[in-house]
């Protein structure tokens, strides 16, 4: 069991070299590394794989996150095929969602071919709203830990907002906080589903500083529960920004799932807003 000792010793440090190593401020502008998770280009993804890459290069993106689909997690591409198109358009394979599963070896194989320097499990490995389920799964985050570090990548997990529902007064994703060792694995914080379940980031960069090296930065309509573009919904994007070192940021991957115009139109939407924060 990992014990709140070891948590308190591990993410003291954690923070300490998030203040001195965070890699997300470029040349003096907090917004000047902005990343993309995949899933915003789906459909985009699935039809033209090459061509949408270069789109998203176009509009000044720097950091790619993947995402699962039917093509698999490079969307029909071979992981050191897509490395290259990324690297020769001026952007890096960051980081990647994918599953806990029997195919578990090979997604790592494939990340280090693709250079990843970070796997994020995208949904939890057993369903059950429990403090008991939560702390299986801390264990089984653990474990892939532990795997990922061998290979010299980096495991983390992407919360939604059911992860905070409660049992006994007790938050399931504290749950998950408290039993997982920092130094294996690292937490990507959906700001945008941790307003709509109504919760403050800021509270989580405070309670457990240094341990958001990752951000989904998505706005929400807190009416709809749906992402929107930038400015448009209840996540204080400024605010976020302003505390990131809190967070322990490293980089942060724009996602947007619904959208007013197209993914493409949306997106300069929110390129154009970032350029507003200081």
């Amino acid at each position: 069991m990992y014990t709140r000792r070891r948590f308190i010793k591990n993410s003291s440090s954690l923070a300490l070299g998030a203040a001195f190593l965070s890699s997300f401020d470029v040349n003096g502008k907090k917004t000047n590394n902005p990343g993309i998770q995949l899933y915003t280009f789906r459909k985009e993804m699935m039809e033209d794989a090459i061509g949408t890459l270069k789109n998203i290069a176009s509009l000044g993106i720097k950091q790619i996150e993947c995402s699962s689909s039917k093509k698999g997690s490079y969307f029909g591409l071979k992981p050191e095929e897509m490395k290259k198109i990324c690297s020769d358009l001026g952007m890096t394979i960051r980081s990647g969602h994918v599953s806990l599963n029997d195919k578990w070896n090979q997604t790592m194989d494939e990340a280090l071919l693709s250079g990843q320097e970070y796997l994020i499990c995208s949904s939890l490995p057993s369903r059950g709203q429990t403090i008991d389920n939560y702390k299986k799964v801390s264990e089984k985050f653990n474990q892939a830990g532990e795997d990922c570090k061998k290979r010299g990548i980096k495991f983390g997990y992407h919360n939604h907002d059911f992860e905070f529902d409660k049992e006994n007064g007790i938050t399931l994703y504290d749950v998950l906080m408290d039993n997982t060792d920092p130094s294996l694995v690292h937490m990507e914080l959906d700001l945008g589903w941790v307003v709509a379940s109504g919760n403050d980031p800021l509270a989580y960069f405070k309670k457990y500083k240094g341990r958001f090296p990752l951000w989904h930065l998505k706005d929400m309509d807190l009416v709809k529960k749906q992402s929107t573009e930038f400015g448009k919904g209840g996540l204080d994007i400024q605010k976020m920004f302003d505390n990131s070192k809190q967070s322990g940021l490293k980089y942060f991957f724009i996602e947007q799932e619904e959208y007013s115009f197209t993914p493409t139109e949306s997106m300069k939407i929110n390129m154009d807003y970032l350029k507003k924060i200081k």
